[in-house]
């Protein structure tokens, strides 16, 4: 019948029940019923039985047989029951007894589905006001559980659970959690996130980590909701070595948000004394189109972030700053307070510079003489904590170079007005013409070598050729080839030794061949007559694969002498540099940039290859740098370093990471890793090992446990198994 009758009950019952019973159709929604058979037991009770299913206000109920008694609005159903909520919860029972409005009631050997991740199983199943669900005598899992194998790898039983559901909280009573069917803890009570609540109040998965620093210990976070939009995540962790207490608070405001962590540790490494840390950030909209970014670092000592494995950094930056970007225009103020955590630099950290202030406002105006004008005022301020610095200390510094390793203080002002334009010939070259007029003025202090007011003006002139040339071979590759020279002039007047805080580390790489200067800040500017020349190829096939190749060089009428060794852009005749890069299929990458003469000694080279498949993720990098003195960087850099993540199924990952360093042939850094994922858990062991030691930090070896059940508050449907697995 329901082939032959169905279509018509669907279009004729719902009528039918408005009038045979109104608590099927309450407040204008109509229930729908559809049946194999539906007969009639004098005006109050309506049997349906075969393929039972009906719909109402969003609800879904499936069943053998039901029985609806108008007079006590009472539904009675016979087994298999499915019944699906307006939420997409599922209820399972061979019997049960429902209002009409689906909302209350008892069913019996019942089952809840919750997110298609939380079963329970209930002797006894109550609906209250379609909010709260009673269960009794009830077996809780997320684990996938098959005849083969019916106990689950973890359980909770408990005499009663209630689950909230517009709370979304899961309250177990007498519980006991089990795994492998093994009891490990009893709680006379338990409250549990149910799987579709995202941001709750409780404890989360605890950690266990063996430090070699801080011996064996575990971290149990606790995290507290304030309102809809702060919460704060408090961490004790509790070791051999050490008693430590780490925070966090995030609060979003309709016009911003600020995070802050931070930890405070008593420890045997640094007896008798509290180390802490604390960072933050903040962002804040402010009217005009402003906004205010807040930076907080803060430590006690220089090698707790290090030994905690908090952070990193080894310059911290406390940082307060005003920007605005629009399409034409930008303005940023930023006040700036640097420390040090470096070795070498701790000693001489008066000298360095720790409290700055910079500024800038560029404006960029379209069609100007056919081309675009750019105006930008730029001011910039270091302050050295020392008032003065002896001869025996100057000496010492590595930073920068002796003659400058002083108590200076400097503020710069920089004017720049800059016009360019673009022309496109007819034989497909692009030509460029390029200006640009520089003032700076500088006041600074404590410094016997230099004058206390300095002026610089440098113009600026350039002209520059392209002609990218283009074919399309037979099977549908492309070859994009692209000859360029740039011819460029500047010279600086006025006072020849100005400081230089801002362009000490210089990179020569194919993104600044044909700038105007090749100097990071503005106070080195790069002057005489010089000549950059360049080519790039690129091609690319039919399949998606790309290869790309550049190499350019700088020809200067004179040596500035303004450049170091290892920047490559010595002499009259700069390193020739190459960069080439290889993608495959969006799966294999190989990047390579490097600096060498005409002997091919390289100054610098870098080389980076990664591999994105389904099962192995990879990357390997290799870099290589002369010694750089003027930057602190006394030895030569020679380092691999590998990272690796392979996915042996569904389930199982693997990973490791190491960093080799060639100069000492020694490891600096190593890791192994492994994780297991399902629908119902998640381990994750790790194993690392820093090799590098100062006079702050000593080599750690750490080992950490990560074991979370998924289904309370997280999501491992991804890594659902089945039973033939």
């Amino acid at each position: 019948m329901r082939n032959g009758w169905g279509h018509l009950l669907r279009c004729c019952l719902a009528g039918l029940f408005l009038l045979a019973g109104p608590a099927l159709a309450q407040e204008d929604r109509l229930a729908t019923l559809v049946a194999d058979s539906v007969s009639f037991d004098g005006r109050d009770k309506v049997r349906a039985s075969g393929h039972v299913e009906i719909f109402y206000d969003g609800q879904r109920l499936l069943a053998e047989e039901l029985i609806y008694d108008q007079a006590r609005d009472e539904l009675q159903l016979f087994g298999p029951i499915t019944l699906i909520d307006a939420t997409g919860q599922i209820f399972t029972a061979r019997y049960g007894e429902l209002s009409g409005d689906l909302r209350n009631g008892i069913m019996q050997s019942a089952r809840v589905v919750i997110e298609e991740q939380m079963q329970v199983a209930a002797a006894e199943i109550q609906r209250v006001g379609g909010r709260y669900t009673q269960l009794h005598k009830t077996v809780a899992s997320s684990c996938k559980v098959c005849a083969g194998s019916p106990t689950p790898l973890w359980q909770i039983r408990a005499e009663r659970v209630i689950h909230d559901q517009q709370e979304r909280q899961l309250y177990f009573e007498n519980a006991r959690f089990e795994v492998a069917g093994l009891p490990i803890l009893w709680t006379p009570r338990l409250r549990l996130p149910d799987p579709t609540l995202r941001r709750a109040s409780g404890f989360l998965y605890p950690t266990l980590r063996q430090n070699s620093a801080l011996g064996f210990g575990v971290r149990l976070p606790y995290f507290k909701t304030i309102g809809d939009h702060a919460d704060i995540l408090l961490t004790p962790y509790l070791a051999q070595n050490t008693t430590t207490l780490e925070g966090r608070y995030r609060q979003a405001f309709r016009f911003g948000r600020v995070e802050f962590e931070g930890a405070l540790s008593r420890d045997d490494i640094v007896p008798d004394e509290t180390r802490a840390y604390l960072f933050g950030r903040g962002e804040f909209y402010l009217p005009g189109d402003f906004t205010l970014n807040l930076g907080v670092q803060l430590v006690s000592d220089p090698g707790y972030l290090d030994t905690y494995d908090f952070s990193d950094d080894d310059r911290l930056t406390n940082e307060l700053e005003l920007t605005r970007t629009r399409r034409n225009e930008y303005v940023s103020l930023r006040l700036s307070s640097l420390r040090t955590l470096r070795d070498n630099e701790i000693p001489i950290e008066d000298t360095l510079a720790t409290n700055l202030v910079r500024g800038s406002y560029d404006l960029r105006m379209p069609d100007v003489w056919g081309g675009e004008a750019r105006v930008l005022f730029d001011i910039m301020g270091y302050e050295r904590e020392a008032d003065e610095v002896d001869a025996a200390l100057a000496a010492s510094c590595v930073t920068v170079e002796a003659a400058e390793c002083l108590a200076r203080d400097v503020f710069r002002s920089t004017a720049e007005l800059g016009w360019y334009r673009n022309w496109l010939l007819r034989n497909g070259m692009i030509a460029r013409v390029e200006g640009e007029i520089a003032g700076d003025f500088y006041i600074v202090g404590q410094d016997p070598n230099l004058d206390t007011e300095l002026v610089r003006v440098t113009p600026t002139a350039a002209m520059e050729l392209r002609w990218p040339l283009a074919r399309t071979a037979a099977n549908g590759g492309r070859d994009v080839l692209e000859p360029m020279v740039q011819v460029a002039w500047s010279e600086s007047y006025g006072d020849d030794t100005v400081p230089n805080e801002d362009s000490t580390l210089v990179e020569f790489d194919e993104g600044n061949l044909l700038a105007l200067s090749r100097f990071p800040g503005r106070d080195v500017r790069e002057t005489g007559l010089r000549t950059a020349v360049g080519l790039a190829w690129t091609h690319y096939t039919p399949s998606g694969q790309e290869y790309a190749v550049s190499v350019g060089k700088i020809f200067r009428a004179t040596d500035p002498d303004l450049f170091s060794t290892s920047s490559g852009l010595d002499g009259t005749v700069s390193d020739w540099l190459v960069a080439g890069r290889v993608e495959i299929a969006e799966r294999l990458s190989l990047s390579n940039r490097s600096l060498f003469d005409n002997g091919f000694d390289f100054t610098k080279s870098e080389t980076r290859l990664s591999y994105l498949g389904q099962r192995l993720t990879a990357g390997a990098s290799y870099i290589w740098s002369v010694a750089a003195p003027s930057v602190g960087r006394t030895e030569d850099i020679s380092e691999w370093e590998l990272d690796m993540a392979y996915r042996f199924d569904r389930h199982w990952t693997g990973k490791a990471s190491w960093r080799y360093d060639l100069i000492s042939g020694s490891a600096a850094e190593a890791g192994l890793g492994l994780e297991y994922n399902n629908e119902c858990v998640s381990i994750d062991l790790s194993l690392s090992r820093s090799f590098t030691s100062s006079t702050n930090v000593e080599p750690t070896t750490d080992v950490g446990l990560t074991v979370a059940l998924n289904g309370f508050g997280s999501d491992g449907r991804a890594y659902a198994r089945s039973c033939t697995m």
